[in-house]
C-alpha cells in the first residue's frame, strides 16, 4: 500500500479513537467510531485476497450495525430524558442497547461470530490494531456509561465470554484465530468487574494492549501464522522465541507474570462485592484457555518436531531485535513485583 495513503488511515484511526473518548455528547461519540470503521478497513483489505475483502465485509456490516444501534440508543435516552450527555444514560431500554451495541462493537459473547474471521483474514499488523486500538472506543463509553449499566446482563455477557473464548481456542490450528478467542477470553475479565471498579477494566486492558501487541509483533518479526510453522521458528531468532514463551504464558495469566496482576485484582474486587461465586467460575474458564497458551508455548518452546519426516530449518537473523518488542517484552514479563505501585495510582 501506499505510504502516503497509510498515513493517512493511521492518522484518521488516531483521531477517530481521539474524538471517541474526548467527547462528552454521543452524536461526536458515534462520529468517531464511524471514522474509526472507514479508517480500518482499507488496512484489512490490503492484500486483495478473497478472505481478506472477505474479512472487511464481515467488519463492515457488523461495525455499521452497532454503530446504528449507539444511535439508537442515544435517541431513545434523549427522546425519555431530555439528554445527549454520555454520562446522563439513565433509561433501562437505552441502558439495554447500548449494552448490546458495544457488546458488538468489542466481539463480546453473543455477538463474537465475526472477530475470529476478521482477525484470520487480516496481516498480523492490523490484527494486532483490530485487537487493541479499535477496542479502546468502546471501552472508553462502556467506562462512562458503567454506573448505569446492568450488573447482572454484564455478568452474564463475561462468564458467556470467558467460557466460549477458552473453549472455542482449544481446536484452533490458526494462530491468528487463537489470538481472537484469547481477547473474547479476556473482553469477558474486562466486562465482569465494569460496573463495580471501571479503572480495574482500563487498567486490564492495557496491560493485555501491551502483552497483545508484543505476541504480533513478535510473530510479525518471525514470519508465523500457524502452529506447524511456530514449531520451526526456533531457529530463526532464538531469543526472541524464548520471550514469545513467556509472553505467552504471562498472556495466559501466570502468577510470577504481569498478567497476573489484573486477574488478581479483578478476583479480589469480585470477593469484596460479594460474589465469590462468579470469580470461581471466571476463574475456573480462564482453565481452558489456559490450555491452548500452554499448547502454543509447547510449540515455541519445541525445537525437534516430534515426527521423522524432514523439514526445513529457517536461516537463523543477524537483524537486532526491534527496540519496541524489547520494550513491550520487558512490560510483559517483570510487572508484577511493582503492583503496589500500580495500585496507589488506579
Amino acid at each position: 500500500m501506499n505510504p502516503q495513503a497509510t498515513l493517512i488511515f493511521i492518522t484518521s484511526l488516531m483521531l477517530g479513537t481521539t474524538i471517541t473518548i474526548s467527547s462528552n455528547h454521543w452524536i461526536m461519540a458515534w462520529t468517531g467510531l464511524e471514522i474509526n470503521t472507514l479508517a480500518i478497513l482499507p488496512l484489512i483489505s490490503k492484500s486483495h485476497h478473497p478472505r481478506a475483502i472477505e474479512a472487511a465485509t464481515k467488519y463492515f456490516l457488523t461495525q455499521a450495525a452497532a454503530s446504528a444501534l449507539v444511535l439508537f440508543s442515544s435517541m431513545t435516552n434523549a427522546w425519555h430524558t431530555g439528554q445527549w450527555d454520555i454520562t446522563q444514560l439513565t433509561h433501562p431500554t437505552s441502558c439495554l442497547i447500548l449494552t448490546s451495541a458495544i457488546a458488538m462493537k468489542l466481539g463480546l459473547v453473543p455477538f463474537h461470530f465475526w472477530f475470529p474471521e476478521v482477525l484470520q483474514g487480516s496481516p498480523l499488523t492490523t490484527g494486532l490494531i483490530l485487537s487493541t486500538i479499535m477496542k479502546l472506543p468502546p471501552i472508553a463509553l462502556l467506562y462512562m456509561t458503567s454506573p448505569s449499566l446492568n450488573p447482572a446482563l454484564l455478568t452474564t455477557l463475561a462468564i458467556l465470554s470467558t467460557a466460549l473464548g477458552g473453549w472455542m481456542g482449544l481446536n484452533q490450528t490458526q494462530i491468528r484465530k487463537i489470538l481472537a478467542f484469547s481477547s473474547i477470553s479476556h473482553l469477558g475479565w474486562m466486562a465482569i468487574i465494569i460496573v463495580y471498579n471501571p479503572k480495574l477494566t482500563l487498567l486490564n486492558f492495557y496491560l493485555y494492549a501491551v502483552m497483545t501487541a508484543t505476541i504480533f509483533l513478535t510473530l510479525n518479526t518471525t514470519k508465523v501464522l500457524k502452529l506447524s510453522t511456530l514449531m520451526t521458528a526456533w531457529t530463526k531468532a532464538p531469543s526472541l522465541n524464548t520471550m514469545l514463551l513467556l509472553a505467552l504464558l504471562s498472556l495466559a495469566g501466570l502468577p510470577p507474570l504481569t498478567g497476573f496482576l489484573p486477574k488478581w485484582l479483578i478476583i479480589q474486587e469480585l470477593t469484596k462485592q460479594d460474589m465469590a461465586l462468579a470469580a470461581t467460575l471466571i476463574s475456573l474458564l480462564s482453565l481452558l484457555s489456559l490450555f491452548f497458551y500452554l499448547r502454543l508455548a509447547y510449540c515455541t518452546a519445541i525445537t525437534l518436531p516430534p515426527h521423522t519426516t524432514n523439514h526445513m530449518k529457517q536461516w537463523r537473523t543477524n537483524k537486532p531485535t526491534n527496540v519496541t518488542i524489547a520494550i513491550l517484552t520487558t512490560i510483559t514479563v517483570m510487572l508484577l513485583p511493582i503492583a503496589p505501585m500500580i495500585l496507589t495510582i488506579v
